[in-house]
């Protein structure tokens, strides 16, 4: 694997930290924005002599800007494939930027792009200057996976076949370069996130198709670039999150009581802790009989995260 760090001059990004490209193959290039808290994302590219094709874009105009300046500082070719790997904002938000580029997902991002919509302000989080903003749902949309090239160079973009992290979720494979961009599949350093997915799917999904890949480097949707023992960290915390609800559930506790009296662990040391609150309400649902990814009271779910948190917005440094 080749991997060098290039500094992102961009838009002059410095809190909480400067974006950096890692090029992680040959031509493979992952964006990486610390700190990888809410709504500050990863995305990455591939650069072609005839374009380059994008993972995900970003959740502000000026992220989104700086990004792209990034690619501008490899190549100079333009960007003609964007690929959404789920729905959320901080990887489609930026969607309007990219001058036309055939914007590809699975047809439930596309739904859920279009039922979401713009961004807001919203008491949860703390403000957010999300600069210009132009609704860009994908437009080539899929039901199992599509392939693109680069040159010569195949990847592979998969949807992962049942609710995990969102009810939308797709990876981008590379399996001449054995990278895996996988979304919000993964955190690294970060909380992973299930409020609109499944603790139950995603664990599937990491054993039965992300773990059989045998990717060798690995671009989370948020935190730096890992190996594969990532998995098994994700699936440590999700097999937690199963524990705790199944023992606060047994003990009459709701989820943010259950998890007021949880002891973290080694998990403690994750960045955006309160989403523990979030997780549970699913891991609830889940242990109710409800099926991945079925619609929940969210607003609840959330207001508890901000209790959680001793009753202030979540902090969003985007």
């Amino acid at each position: 694997m080749s991997s060098t760090g290039h500094e992102s001059t961009g838009h002059e990004i410095t809190t909480p930290g400067r974006p950096r490209l890692e090029e992680v193959a040959d031509g493979v290039f992952a964006y990486l924005q610390p700190d990888g808290t809410w709504w500050i994302n990863n995305t990455g590219f591939l650069a072609g002599s005839r374009g380059v094709i994008s993972v995900d874009s970003c959740s502000t105009e000026r992220r989104t800007r700086a990004y792209l300046e990034a690619v501008r500082s490899v190549t100079d070719r333009p960007v003609r494939t964007l690929i959404n790997t789920h729905h959320h904002g901080d990887h489609t938000f930026g969607n309007h930027l990219f001058g036309g580029a055939t914007i590809v997902a699975h047809e439930r991002t596309r739904e859920s792009v279009l039922a979401w919509g713009a961004p807001v302000a919203a008491p949860v989080w703390t403000d957010v200057d999300w600069g210009e903003f132009t609704l860009e749902p994908p437009f080539l949309t899929y039901t199992e996976g599509v392939t693109v090239w680069a040159d010569d160079l195949r990847c592979e973009v998969r949807h992962v076949g049942t609710p995990a992290h969102t009810t939308n979720d797709s990876i981008v494979w590379i399996p001449e370069k054995s990278v895996l961009f996988c979304g919000d599949l993964l955190f690294n350093g970060g909380t992973p996130f299930l409020l609109q997915g499944s603790v139950a799917g995603a664990i599937t999904v990491l054993e039965e198709v992300v773990a059989p890949l045998g990717a060798g480097t690995i671009v989370p949707g948020h935190g730096p670039v890992a190996g594969p023992e990532l998995i098994d960290r994700v699936l440590g915390y999700l097999r937690f999150v199963q524990a705790t609800a199944k023992e606060g559930r047994e003990a009459g506790l709701s989820p943010l009581d259950a998890a007021r009296e949880t002891d973290l662990g080694p998990y403690a040391e994750l960045t955006d802790p309160e989403r523990l609150v979030g997780n549970l309400h699913r891991a609830y649902s889940e242990l109710d009989g409800a099926p991945p990814g079925a619609e929940m009271d969210t607003l609840t779910a959330l207001s508890d995260m901000i209790t959680y948190n001793g009753g202030r917005p979540l902090t969003c440094r985007a």
